[in-house]
C-alpha cells in the first residue's frame, strides 16, 4: 500500500452521498443566511425581493440543479471502489465550477458591481436550489435510493 492510499480520507461510498449532502446545504446556508439577513438589514421591499429570489432559485432548480444533482447521485453510486476518497462526491469539473462560482460572489460583493439589493436576492435566488439539492443528496442516503 503506498503513501497515498494510507493517508487517503476514505468513506463507505454510501456515505459520499450524506458528505455531498452537507456540502450543498452549507453552501445553501451560507447563500441564504448573506442573502437574508443583507435584505432584512435593509427592508426595502423585503417580500418582493425574498419571493423573487425563491421563484427565480426554484426556476434554477428545475432548469440546471435537478440534472446536476441526478448526475453526482448517479456517478457516486456508480464508483467502481467500495472506499472512495471523502472528497470525491464532487468531480473536478464540478470543484472548478464551485471555485468559478464562489470568486464570482465574492468580486462582484467586493467591488459593488450589481446593486446590493438584486446582488443578495440572487445569493436567495442560488442558495433555494442548493437547498433542495442537498435534500436529494440526503433522501439518496437515507432511503438507499436513486433520484428519478
Amino acid at each position: 500500500m503506498n503513501l497515498f492510499e494510507r493517508i487517503k480520507p476514505s468513506v463507505r461510498k454510501h456515505n459520499l452521498l450524506f458528505i455531498a449532502g452537507l456540502v450543498w446545504m452549507a453552501a445553501a446556508g451560507i447563500l441564504l443566511g448573506r442573502g437574508l439577513s443583507y435584505l432584512w438589514e435593509v427592508k426595502h421591499f423585503f417580500w418582493l425581493h425574498l419571493a423573487g429570489g425563491m421563484v427565480l432559485g426554484v426556476f434554477f432548480y428545475f432548469l440546471l440543479f435537478a440534472r446536476i444533482s441526478k448526475k453526482h447521485i448517479k456517478r457516486i453510486r456508480g464508483l467502481g471502489i467500495p472506499y472512495p476518497c471523502a472528497f470525491s462526491f464532487f468531480n473536478l469539473r464540478s470543484y472548478l465550477l464551485m471555485a468559478i462560482m464562489i470568486t464570482s460572489g465574492i468580486l462582484l460583493r467586493k467591488f459593488d458591481i450589481i446593486n446590493k439589493e438584486w446582488l443578495y436576492t440572487f445569493y436567495v435566488a442560488m442558495g433555494v436550489p442548493l437547498l433542495i439539492s442537498a435534500s436529494r443528496f440526503f433522501y439518496s442516503w437515507a432511503f438507499n435510493k436513486e433520484i428519478q
